[in-house]
């Protein structure tokens, strides 16, 4: 064998060790750069969660877990939001003194201006954490009562809310539905979790 051809095949030799080398080693830090970014379960615990809401019709809801629990979007309708100032004197905390909300969400709608007609809410009632059901459209039943103008209903204790997740006087729920902090991406997309000055 002459020099030319081993110094060719050592050539090669370190060329494809090297390689190799270099494969193994981008293998291994893989699991070093992937723990840097934040986990499922950390995200779940508190990163803001995106939502589309370009499909959510006047009327309807959607829901989506944001730090496990479920967070509502709700797009009111004129007639769901008229209804509001209808119920004000049967509610407990109808200017939301004692509830929690973002700064640009205290008010009668409890939404922010750039669109009034989306609200967000944590979907857990304050009595006991129990979900409450959509009792959404303005029609009275013996769970609701008369003059029912839409809202939520609690079924483990009664606690009800209007469509701004006021509650109402009589209920076991101390207080009002939170508002998560949130802002508006678009007019289409919304982030839970992180809240801009005007949302």
């Amino acid at each position: 064998m002459s020099n030319n051809e081993v110094n060719r095949t050592r050539r090669n030799l370190i060329l494809a060790t090297s390689a190799f080398g270099g494969a193994g080693m981008a293998a291994a830090a893989w699991p070093f750069i992937a723990s840097m970014s934040p986990s499922d379960k950390a995200k779940g615990l508190g990163a803001p969660v995106e939502v589309d809401i370009s499909a959510l019709e006047p009327g309807a809801k959607v829901v989506v877990k944001w730090r496990g629990q479920p967070v509502w979007v709700v797009y009111r309708t004129k007639e769901m939001m008229d209804g509001l100032a209808k119920v004000k004197d049967k509610l407990i905390d109808p200017e939301s003194k004692s509830s929690k909300q973002p700064a640009y969400a205290k008010n009668a709608l409890r939404a922010s201006e750039k669109r009034p007609e989306i609200l967000v809410l944590v979907g857990l009632c304050t009595h006991l954490g129990c979900s409450p059901s959509d009792k959404l459209k303005a029609v009275s039943d013996s769970e609701t009562g008369t003059d029912w103008q839409g809202g939520f209903y609690c079924p483990c204790h009664g606690s009800r809310f209007d469509l701004a997740g006021r509650v109402y006087k009589g209920s076991p729920a101390p207080i009002n539905l939170p508002v998560p902090p949130y802002t508006f991406l678009s007019d289409k997309r919304i982030l839970i979790g992180e809240e801009s000055k005007g949302a």
